[in-house]
Formats: structure tokens, C-alpha cells, sequence
């Protein structure tokens, strides 16, 4: 059965507190009883003294006789208190007995102790004890007293009635906070769940297609903050993939579109007679499909290096021995653009696949070459630190806007839409340099000005050889 969070916070908390009221009531219990009882018996001891006090001040030392009056008016003070008192003499003569001046007196008092605390602290198994004592006065014994009382504590009736009372105080204080913690549960479950609520609200949206919807609630949560941040990025990523799944499919649609048009118009034109079928426009409808096949090569490519079973084969690489390479396969568009190509820098070797690296390179190169003007310079940088080896390739050719450097890596991207296809490419380049980087752990980054030049960095983990 399922409950709402606000239902389980409330029911939390209040459980909470309630286990916890509980187990301070109960050590509090246990911890007040024993330091009571600790208590009590420390008190017997002095009442038991402060008798033998007071009687030995009935004694006049004088005359060697004692006042019966107040001996008298001591026995019975101590037998309300729960204290039956016998007074002897040296001669151990009776000189004061409760049980002889008010037998059924002394029977009451002990069948009510008795009674009160069997029926309290039954496991204690409590029984009226007595104590003989000595009566002193000015250093000098004048008599014994037996003292009975029920041990080895008791409890009055006014201490029963205190222990009442503080046990209703603890259930009511236990009793207020139960319904406190309820109340404050419910409106902390409240305040949390409303965020998280507007966010299942909003996820909701999001997953039916609605990426413009964002959460504007700010919540003083560090955590659910941390949640709405997330879901709104995830909306706004999500918007912008989807902008870019949209343009992925106008630009494949326009890729094929425009050579299969130009190959049908002519084709068209050859058939019905309007142009001679020679081999110049016959070779325009070949270029035409090698394009066509060019564009479908590149998907293939993507296809193998972005996919979860892409197998690496790694040896020990020279990424300025790969560079070089590089920059020989394109010699003649640098010669013929009177470009300055350098290398600088060196790295160990590092451990990585080297056919793909190598297309890496030559991509990046590729791209430099392509939009570098006549006299420009292309500048290969390669350095290394203890974790990454690094490879810049540099240029100072037409750049790229700032605002569109973030998807320079998706598929079919290219920030000139205007510029020729054949000379632009397809924009699949640096989708599989990103592929191929990212596949050995590795990253990439561009960093570009318009008309100023770019600059394109990978940065290769420096794996050791098992």
C-alpha cells in the first residue's frame, strides 16, 4: 500500500518522538527511583538518628532521670512518621514503649506500610525491621533505643502521591509532544513535499514533449535545490538535443536531397534529349553520388566508433610521429595555400588505438586546412602532464561564433550554413573526433573567435601497457 511522503514524514517524526519520550520516561523512571531510593535510605538513617538525638535530650544528667512527657510526645511523632521506638534505660528498664501505650496504633501503622509497599514494589519483599541504637548525651551512653521501621526503604503516602505526580507530568509532557511532533511533522512534510510534488508535476511535462516548462520554486533545501536545478537542466538539455535531433534530420534530408536533385536534374535533362549525355556532365553525376556515398560512409563510421562495442586496439603511440603523418597527407592544399604548418612540443608515448587517433588528427588537420586562408598559420602543439597527453591543433582562419562552439561536435553541425557542401563538408568530422576521444576516456574542447581563428584540443589519458 502505497503513502504519500507527507503521510510518511508525519508518521516518522511523530514515532520518533514518541520512541523517544518514551525512553527518556522510562530512564527517567528507573534513574529517579534508584536515586530515590538511595535517597530514602539515607533519610532512615538520619530520622533513625534525629530520634535518638531528641530522646537523649530528655535526660537530665543531673538527677539520672528522663522526661516522660516528651519522650512520650517523640515515640509518638516517630510512629506517625512509620518509626515504632522502645526507649530502655542502662538498667534496661522500659522507660517508653509504642506498642504498650497504643498497641492497635502500632498495628495500623505497620499493616498500612505493609500494605502500600507489597502492593507497589511487591518484588522488593519488603518487612518491618528493628535497630537497637545507643543514646548518647555529652559523650556518655544514658540508654538504648529500638527502632522498627519497614525496609530496607518506604515510601509515605506523600511520597507515593509525589511519584504520581511526576509520572503525570512525564505522560502529559509525553502525551503534548506526540501531538506537537504531529503537528510540526505535518507541516515540515508539507513544506518539503510541495517542491518535490511541483517537480513530479514538471517531470511529467517534460516527458511528454514539454521542454520549455521550468520549476521557479526555490526552496531553502540545499538538496531539493540541488533537485530542481537538475530537472530544469535536464529540461533545457533535452530542449536543446531535440532542437538539434530536429536540424539533424533537415541537414541529412538537405545532404541527400541536394546531390540525388542535381543527379535527377541531369539525368532528366540527358534523357529527354535537352542535354547531350558527354562525359563532363556524366562525370558531375558521378561526383554527385560519390558525395552521396561519401555523406553515408561518415554516418557508418560514427555509427561503429559510437557504438557500446567499439573494441580499441591499443599499442604505444608518438602523437608527434601521427602528426606528421598527418600533415603529409595534405601537402599539396598546404602548398598550394602557401600555408605554415609547424609541430612543436613533445609527449611520451602514450597508449592508445593508432588508426584511430590518426583519424583524429587528420580530421582536426583537415578542418584547419579547409578554413585557413592562403598565407595563414596552422600551429600543432603536443605536451603532456602526470595524467593526459595533449595535442592542440591551431589556426587562425575564419573561427567560429562564441554562442555556437557548444555544438560544434553534434552531427551535420557546421556554424557557416551557407557555405559550400563540397568545400564545408558533411559535419560529421568532429562528431567522431568527440567519439573516438571520449571512447579511450579521453576529452575534447574548442576554443574559437570569429574571423580571428580556432583552436581544437584532445586530451588522451596517459594508460600504461599491461
Amino acid at each position: 500500500m502505497e503513502h504519500s511522503l507527507r503521510t510518511k514524514l508525519s508518521l516518522t517524526i511523530a514515532l520518533i518522538m514518541l520512541l523517544t519520550v518514551a525512553s527518556i520516561s522510562f530512564l527517567s523512571n528507573i534513574l529517579i527511583e534508584k536515586e530515590f531510593t538511595n535517597y530514602l535510605t539515607i533519610q532512615q538513617e538520619k530520622r533513625t538518628q534525629e530520634i535518638t538525638d531528641s530522646l537523649s535530650q530528655q535526660y537530665d544528667m543531673d538527677t539520672k532521670t528522663w522526661n516522660a512527657d516528651f519522650v512520650h510526645t517523640i515515640g509518638m511523632y516517630a510512629l506517625y512518621d512509620g518509626y515504632i521506638v522502645k526507649v530502655y534505660d542502662l538498667q534496661n528498664q522500659t522507660i517508653w514503649d509504642a506498642e504498650t501505650c497504643d498497641m492497635s496504633l502500632c498495628t495500623a501503622v505497620m499493616d498500612d506500610i505493609s500494605h502500600r509497599m507489597n502492593t507497589k514494589y511487591p518484588q522488593m519483599n519488603g518487612e518491618f525491621m528493628s535497630k537497637t541504637i545507643s543514646i548518647t548525651k555529652n559523650g556518655k551512653v544514658i540508654g538504648t533505643a529500638d527502632v522498627s521501621y519497614f525496609g530496607p526503604y518506604f515510601l509515605s503516602a506523600d511520597d507515593f502521591q509525589f511519584l504520581n505526580a511526576l509520572n503525570t507530568v512525564l505522560i502529559g509532557i509525553g502525551l503534548f509532544s506526540l501531538v506537537f511532533s504531529v503537528i510540526v511533522g505535518s507541516i515540515l512534510a508539507k513544506r518539503l513535499s510541495r517542491p518535490i510534488l511541483h517537480t513530479v508535476t514538471v517531470t511529467k511535462q517534460i516527458s511528454e514533449g514539454d521542454y520549455d516548462v521550468r520549476i521557479t520554486e526555490v526552496s531553502k533545501t540545499r538538496e531539493l535545490n540541488d533537485l530542481i536545478v537538475a530537472v530544469n537542466h535536464l529540461a533545457d538539455s533535452l530542449g536543446k538535443q531535440e532542437s538539434l535531433r530536429k536540424q539533424l534530420t533537415a541537414d541529412v534530408a538537405h545532404e541527400l536531397r541536394t546531390p540525388l536533385t542535381s543527379i535527377g536534374t541531369h539525368i532528366e535533362a540527358m534523357i529527354e534529349g535537352v542535354w547531350e549525355p558527354t562525359n563532363e556532365r556524366l562525370k558531375s553525376c558521378h561526383d554527385e553520388i560519390l558525395r552521396i556515398g561519401k555523406i553515408i560512409q561518415d554516418l557508418e563510421n560514427l555509427a561503429k566508433v559510437e557504438s557500446d562495442n567499439l573494441k580499441l586496439d591499443k599499442t604505444q603511440i608518438n602523437l608527434n610521429a601521427l602528426s606528421e603523418k598527418a600533415v603529409a597527407n595534405f601537402a599539396a592544399e598546404i602548398d598550394k595555400k602557401k600555408l605554415n604548418v609547424s609541430i612543436e612540443g613533445e609527449s611520451s608515448d602514450t597508449y592508445a588505438d593508432q588508426n584511430r587517433v590518426s583519424q583524429v588528427i587528420i580530421n582536426l588537420v583537415s578542418n584547419a586546412v579547409k578554413y585557413t586562408p592562403e598565407h595563414g598559420i596552422i600551429k600543432i602543439f603536443i605536451s603532456e602532464d602526470k595524467q593526459f597527453v595533449r595535442l592542440s591543433v591551431s589556426d587562425n582562419g575564419i573561427g567560429i561564433p562564441e554562442d555556437e562552439l557548444p555544438y560544434v561536435f553534434e552531427r551535420f553541425y557546421r556554424a557557416d550554413k551557407s557555405r559550400n557542401r563540397m568545400t564545408g563538408g558533411s559535419g560529421i568530422g568532429l562528431a567522431i573526433v568527440k567519439s573516438i576521444v571520449t571512447a579511450h576516456g579521453g576529452m575534447v574542447e574548442a576554443e574559437s573567435h570569429l574571423n580571428e581563428g580556432s583552436s581544437f584540443v584532445i586530451k588522451l589519458p596517459k594508460n600504461k601497457m599491461e
